[in-house]
């Protein structure tokens, strides 16, 4: 349950609260690597190497720290200060660690949760502010299996409050721009509690100069099966499965089973990114391939294998081929066909490179398919691929 409250205040973005956030810590853009190690001592427990070691460590832990960030917002592990990272960084946020351990799992001993607003924001009135947090327990509530119900009593189990700079919890708020908010995990005293820093510009309108706050970080909202338009951003087999993904989550559907489940692709394989760009299986190894731009994970056994990510580039394919599309298996033929754009490229698993004369056409090597194409997989003998909400 630590992430809901840990990105609760920017659910309110469908309520329509809004804020103007300015750079984190007031850093210019000349000073990119400076601002990014601030950064990574904030908010993922980077510790600077001193001493003799500094030279030799510093460059392999920054980039390792770095990579662990990069992770997190689903962006291209790279290691490097790029324009995305930065900008990434540079967006609103939560003031506390995106990455923490602990020996023990914190989590609510009930399922109807109370909350409590034990101080308003001054640019807001009370009735904005409740009207802001109905909305956002009814988003959450859909998503998790929890109910929300508002208490005037001093021992609800979340507090919120609008506090400005020291407000003696031990993380002060920097002002306008920056940090907009911080929680605490479950647990007794402070534990749920929510605090938004009330020198924000919080509104209930998009109004000029105001900007929503970013929901790219977040979980979002559980796609819903039965959606006549839903598109998959990849789909595989895994052993007697079928496993479909999008956004950050993962359909399973088990021939044993009745109930298709949905859960985070993070609960069953913390080392996969959110997004996905393609996946298929190697029935004939017992292996499953996930790709997402230049690179790619195999997960054997239900594990991904170590030694991953590693780069598209060690397929056959050329620089220029930055993502994939779409792939699949074809098992009697030991061949892998890969969708990119309008092309197909066909790779021997046996030989290990991409077969001469490819890429070719998708509508020469197959008739009828629209491109490009977003998913495929084999089934019970039968090729399925889709476009957008479309299966052909």
């Amino acid at each position: 349950m630590g992430n809901l409250w840990l990105g609760l205040f920017t659910l309110l973005q469908p309520a329509v609260l809004y804020a103007c956030p300015l750079p984190l810590l007031g850093v210019s853009a000349d000073g990119d690597l400076e601002f990014a190690e601030v950064y990574l001592e904030k908010f993922y427990n980077y510790k600077p190497v001193t001493g003799r070691r500094r030279r030799a460590a510093e460059p392999n832990l920054f980039q390792a720290k770095l990579r662990e960030m990069q992770h997190f917002f689903g962006l291209e592990e790279s290691g490097n200060v790029d324009p995305q990272t930065i900008a990434a960084m540079r967006s609103a946020r939560c003031g506390l660690s995106d990455v923490e351990k602990f020996r023990k799992t914190m989590r609510w001993t009930n399922r109807t949760l109370t909350y409590r607003i034990s101080r308003f924001s001054s640019k807001l009135t009370a009735a904005q502010v409740r009207t802001a947090f109905r909305q956002a327990w009814k988003l959450w509530a859909q998503a998790v299996p929890l109910k929300f119900r508002r208490q005037r009593k001093s021992d609800a189990d979340i507090v919120i409050s609008f506090n400005s700079k020291d407000h003696e919890d031990g993380s002060p708020f920097d002002g306008e721009g920056g940090i907009l908010a911080h929680a605490f995990f479950p647990g007794p005293g402070i534990g749920g509690d929510v605090h938004f820093d009330d020198e924000e510009a919080w509104s209930t309108t998009n109004a000029k100069g105001k900007r929503a706050i970013s929901l790219d970080r977040l979980p979002p909202k559980t796609p819903d099966k039965c959606d006549t338009t839903l598109s998959f951003d990849a789909v595989t087999g895994l052993q007697q499965e079928l496993i479909f993904f999008k956004d950050r989550f993962m359909w399973r559907v088990h021939p044993s089973f009745e109930q298709i489940g949905i859960t985070l692709i993070t609960s069953l394989w913390p080392e996969l990114p959110a997004h996905i760009d393609a996946a298929y299986e190697n029935t004939n190894k017992n292996t499953m391939l996930v790709f997402k731009g230049s690179q790619y994970w195999e997960v054997s056994s239900l594990k991904v294998k170590h030694g991953y990510p590693r780069n598209i580039s060690e397929f056959g394919f050329p620089s220029t081929v930055r993502s994939i599309d779409a792939a699949l298996y074809l098992r009697e033929r030991r061949l892998t066909d890969f969708f990119i754009g309008g092309e197909c490229w066909r790779f021997d698993e046996d030989a290990g490179w991409m077969m001469e004369g490819f890429p070719k056409p998708i509508a020469h090597e197959w008739p009828g398919i629209d491109s490009p194409v977003d998913a495929a997989v084999v089934h019970d003998g039968w090729y399925y691929l889709w476009k957008h909400f479309l299966s052909f």
